[in-house]
């Protein structure tokens, strides 16, 4: 009896740690309406608390991914489908993904999946490379100001959509329409 109302006790005191650590990020929402398709991101907000993300996802080797925020993944929704470049990315719901390239460019990545939760390293965790559907190039820019936390966009840029990504002293975006 004992035993068993100990782990019972463990248990939920480490499901209220969990909740608590997740709680603690935060969560954003970016929404645009752009040609009567609506398009949303929910993403977790970590915080740079004193560290450099150069030393973050500077240690990410080639090929990785990073989840773009923490916890519960990024989820992309939109309600009709948009085009990236040469990439079409059908209505849907997915989880996005950033992965770094050789040459120190990234690539945003568009999965099939979502809803997953990364834990631990790397900041991979959770994702399926198999359920990947598009990745399209993103260009790597020095925000004006450095971003304490993650901070997700989307915008109207000359007729288009626009999603950025920053993050201390690193911006990643890209356009759609």
């Amino acid at each position: 009896m004992k035993r068993t109302f100990l782990a019972i006790l463990g248990t939920v005191a480490f499901a209220a740690f969990t909740l608590t650590a997740y709680a603690a990020n935060g969560r954003g929402t970016a929404k645009l309406t752009l040609d009567g398709k609506t398009v949303t991101v929910d993403y977790g907000k970590p915080s740079l608390n004193g560290r450099k993300v150069e030393d973050l996802l500077g240690q990410l080797p080639a090929g990785e991914v990073w989840r773009l925020g923490a916890d519960k993944s990024t989820t992309f929704t939109t309600t009709g489908d948009l085009k990236f470049g040469d990439a079409t990315v059908p209505k849907g719901v997915y989880s996005l993904w950033a992965q770094k390239e050789a040459d120190g460019s990234w690539k945003l990545v568009f999965n099939k999946q979502h809803g997953q939760w990364g834990a631990g390293d790397p900041p991979k965790a959770g994702h399926d490379p198999s359920q990947d559907l598009v990745a399209v190039p993103l260009k790597v820019e020095k925000p004006e100001k450095s971003a304490e936390t993650v901070e997700i966009a989307l915008e109207k840029e000359n007729g288009a959509g626009e999603i950025s990504v920053a993050w201390g002293t690193m911006e990643l975006s890209a356009p759609f329409n």
